[in-house]
């Protein structure tokens, strides 16, 4: 797909929501990017486009959420305090792949013991509000 610019973060939610369409129960989104690119904010535009009504926020400190969807579970994790994931805490992260769309933040802890995402979205500054989004089909 090609590189998409959005100048806030409403256009970054609406450009998650379009890509949620797509989605079906146990499907892996990975979401690359530095600090502040707004990917929980891509999230966040998922998440609602799926029927998500509770308030979404960044797992950084708790690791991961788990929402209840219009049509089933949808969880959101966030690996950025991981240098890598061991068997052990693969055990803690696996349960929020069971049955539910996932949205990986900072994937590259990840590498290897993820499961294999239908998308990878990567989030990039590109001057004052513009972010460019790249999204690939796996």
């Amino acid at each position: 797909m090609a590189d998409t610019v959005t100048s806030s973060p409403e256009e970054t939610e609406a450009l998650a929501a379009a890509l949620a369409a797509s989605l079906e129960q146990g499907d892996v989104v990975t979401v690359a990017g530095e600090l502040g690119t707004g990917k929980t904010t891509f999230v966040r535009g998922a998440c609602s486009a799926l029927g998500v009504r509770e308030r979404v926020t960044s797992p950084t400190y708790t690791i991961g959420h788990r929402y209840h969807g219009a049509d089933g579970e949808v969880s959101h994790l966030d690996l950025y305090r991981f240098a890598g994931v061991s068997a052990a805490e693969w055990g803690d992260l696996e349960p929020y792949f069971d049955d539910a769309i996932a949205f990986v933040e900072w994937p590259e802890a990840g590498e290897g013991v993820l499961p294999e995402p239908r998308y990878r979205v990567r989030l990039r500054h590109a001057g004052d509000a513009q972010r460019v989004v790249s999204i690939d089909e796996c």
